[in-house]
This record gives C-alpha cells, sequence and structure tokens, in this order.
C-alpha cells in the first residue's frame, strides 16, 4: 500500500484534496482524521503538518508527499521534488526599511528574521555572507520594528503586508515556490505504484489547462481548422452525414478557447461546443 502525506492545513491544503480527490481518491470527511485508508486504490494517506512532511518522506516513514517548495528545502530533509502540482505559487524574497541595504551582499554583519531559518542560512552562506540568521514562527515582519533584526525573509503575495510595515523588497528572489510531490532522495526509480500515482496527477494537470472541442466544418476548410486546433497528436475528424460536411474533436488550452471559437466561425464552422475534461491519460 502507497504510504502518501498530505498538508493537513494552510494554504497547501484544500487545493491538494481538490486535486487528489479530481485524481480519483477517497477524501476524509472530517477534518480531524488524521490517517485514511484508501482500499480501492491501494492508498494510506497521512494528514501532517505541511513542515513536517519533508521530515516524514525523508527518514522514509512515508513514500512520498505532497508540500511547498520552500518547505522542502527549508527542512534539509533527505528527500526530493518529483512533480510541480502548479498551485499555492509564492516567490520567497528579503525586506527591509529603505535606506538598510539594497542587495544580500550588504548584510554582512546584519541579523536576519525569519520562519524559513534553514533556507535562509543556505542562501547568505551560498553568496559568502556573514549574517545572523534568528528563527520566528510568524509575523517575522514585525521583528524589525521590534529591533530583533535587520532583514526579514519572508513568502511575498502582493507585498501589502510589507509595505503597510514601512518595509521594501529588496535584492532578486531567493526562491520560487509552489507544492511538489516529493519522494525520500535515493528512492529506486519506476516504482509502480508512484508512477500510477503520478499519471493521475499529471491527468489532473493537463484535464484543468485544457478542453474538449467539437465542431462541424465544410471538408474544403477542413486543414485551416485543424491549424487552429491540432491538438496533442492529431484531431479526430468523421465524415458527417450531410454530405461535403465533417465533424472535428480536439484538444485545445482553455485559455484559447474562445479565440480559438471565434477563428472557427469566421472559417465557417457551426455547432461550436467545449465540454471540460475531469481526467485524462497522455
Amino acid at each position: 500500500m502507497l504510504r502518501i502525506a498530505v498538508p493537513n492545513k494552510g494554504s497547501l491544503s484544500e487545493p491538494a484534496s481538490a486535486m487528489l480527490h479530481e485524481a480519483g481518491y477517497r477524501q476524509r470527511k472530517d477534518r480531524r482524521e488524521l490517517v485514511l485508508v484508501d482500499s480501492a486504490n491501494d492508498v494510506e494517506f497521512f494528514f501532517l503538518r505541511p513542515r513536517d512532511i519533508a521530515v516524514y518522506v525523508g527518514s522514509g516513514k512515508l513514500d512520498i508527499g505532497i508540500t511547498g517548495r520552500d518547505l522542502l528545502l527549508d527542512s534539509g530533509s533527505q528527500a526530493e521534488e518529483i512533480m510541480q502540482l502548479g498551485f499555492a505559487g509564492s516567490t520567497f524574497r528579503y525586506a527591509t526599511r529603505p535606506g538598510t541595504a539594497k542587495d544580500v551582499s550588504e548584510f554582512g554583519g546584519m541579523t536576519v528574521a525569519t520562519s524559513f531559518s534553514g533556507l535562509v542560512t543556505k542562501h547568505l552562506a551560498d553568496n559568502g555572507v556573514d549574517a545572523s540568521v534568528v528563527h520566528l514562527d510568524g509575523a517575522v515582519e514585525t521583528a524589525i520594528q521590534l529591533g530583533v533584526a535587520q532583514i526579514i525573509a519572508d513568502v511575498v503575495e502582493t507585498g501589502t503586508t510589507l509595505r503597510n510595515a514601512g518595509l521594501e523588497i529588496i535584492g532578486e528572489p531567493i526562491l520560487e515556490s509552489e507544492a511538489v510531490v516529493i519522494r525520500r532522495s535515493g528512492a529506486p526509480a519506476g516504482d509502480p505504484k508512484v508512477q500510477q500515482f503520478l499519471r493521475r496527477m499529471q491527468g489532473v494537470l493537463v484535464a484543468r489547462r485544457y478542453v474538449m472541442m467539437d465542431y462541424d466544418i465544410r471538408v474544403e476548410h477542413v486543414e485551416r481548422a485543424v491549424a487552429l486546433t491540432p491538438g496533442l497528436e492529431s484531431p479526430t475528424v468523421s465524415p458527417l452525414h450531410h454530405e461535403g460536411w465533417v465533424a472535428v474533436r480536439s484538444m485545445v488550452p482553455s485559455s484559447d478557447a474562445q479565440r480559438i471559437m471565434d477563428e472557427l466561425y469566421e472559417l465557417g464552422a457551426r455547432a461550436i461546443l467545449t465540454t471540460n475534461i475531469h481526467a485524462c491519460r497522455l
């Protein structure tokens, strides 16, 4: 049975659960459940603090897990990223009061406050900067006001919270993070159960990016039409009962669907329909 760690709370929890549900896995009905056995899919889910997931997976106690790239790297665990999941995106950056410093190279002798001390310590070392790091569990933007540190390092989405605290973002991003699937470093590749799980998750990612488009068009316009809807390999083209017309079916990027429908209509296509894709295997 495949043992999988899933975030039990925070910004990773709901999107991860939604994605697993779309992939066909059973979901817990009570948020207080810590372990859920999905016998039909031969999977056992463990709902853990997002910060702890890399530790459990890296130790080999669990086979794979879903967590943030920032949490994985901050943990220092013997675990590695094997798939990007496309949600919970964030940027990890430094911030300080205006005029304090412009770049990480100027942090020498200063103190940096952060909830990601492992990640920041490594980043400073990689840049050859001799600075102190103090670990805080949250609300790091107040560390400068209270004199705990001159610099903070934190997840930045819009930057509004930092600006409201009188701080400015400085230097290049430390890390671009998102939700990822992880496994123990050095774990044997090609585990059938892990590969099946990854195929399911990949199927959800593709299904979210594409829609199925169907339309009817005259034979003489088919080549121009399928150039707009090439599909992943090739579209399906079927003759209609009405002579001189064919039906075309193809996967198209959902972000371009409306534009493609407009262009197909201008070519003479009719009965243009789009359908959401709930799952797929490519």
